[in-house]
């Protein structure tokens, strides 16, 4: 039988081989590349799909959320994992409106980690069991589609600009990523403070961490 292939996709190297080192040992299973961030997920998908991508909801370059709408878009027989060190409700909730199948927190064992992969395969969905048990109202409303994260104020394009201004890149750097002019950098930079109603960068810096764009913090 042919192994079922499986993408990790985390910037943190250590995690990526923690995660490798436990697939790898399970029969079946196998890990058929690994990423550092969003956009080499992306073009990796390009050149090879898996059947699974393990993903972590933070990542430079695309925030996972980004990369699993795109996933969900462009490849939805590709089942996503999304790992995260959030608790929150609203990050959960984004999570499987973007397409993911499977929730977990970075805390969580190794044991949990191979059982949502196997109930992945099996077509059904997987949620920390941690998660489950802080708010077990909030998870079923989630599984049964009635309830919705709160709105995203911007764009996916903003979304990624964003993230990229809190990960230190300068206009030219993030037109030069993005295929864009510096103009229209500049009007997305304008936009996002507009609409956030923030004007210093380093609430922008506060903003993106806050709500999961990046960890990094600005200037480190």
């Amino acid at each position: 039988m042919k192994d079922y292939r499986i993408i990790l996709a985390d910037d943190h190297v250590m995690m990526r081989e923690g995660i490798k080192n436990m697939i790898d040992a399970v029969p079946g299973l196998a890990v058929a590349g690994e990423a550092g961030d969003g956009l080499k997920l992306l073009k990796m998908l390009k050149k090879s799909l898996p059947d699974m991508v393990i993903l972590d909801i933070s990542m430079p370059g695309l925030r996972g959320i980004e990369a699993a709408h795109e996933i969900k878009s462009l490849y939805p027989d590709v089942r996503v994992l999304m790992l995260s060190m959030h608790k929150n409700e609203d990050f959960l909730s984004m999570a499987l409106e973007a397409g993911a199948k499977g929730y977990l927190l970075k805390e969580d064992s190794g044991d949990e980690l191979l059982l949502a992969i196997a109930q992945i395969r099996k077509g059904e969905t997987y949620l920390s069991r941690k998660l489950a048990s802080a708010f077990p109202s909030a998870i079923l409303s989630i599984c049964q589609g009635t309830r919705k994260a709160a709105p995203d104020p911007l764009t996916p394009r903003e979304r990624q600009v964003l993230q990229m201004i809190a990960e230190g890149s300068t206009d030219r750097q993030i037109s030069d990523l993005l295929c864009i002019s510096v103009r229209t950098v500049h009007r997305h930079h304008a936009n996002i403070r507009s609409k956030l109603n923030l004007k210093r960068t380093a609430d922008l810096v506060k903003y993106a961490i806050a709500q999961g764009y990046t960890s990094s913090v600005l200037g480190t």
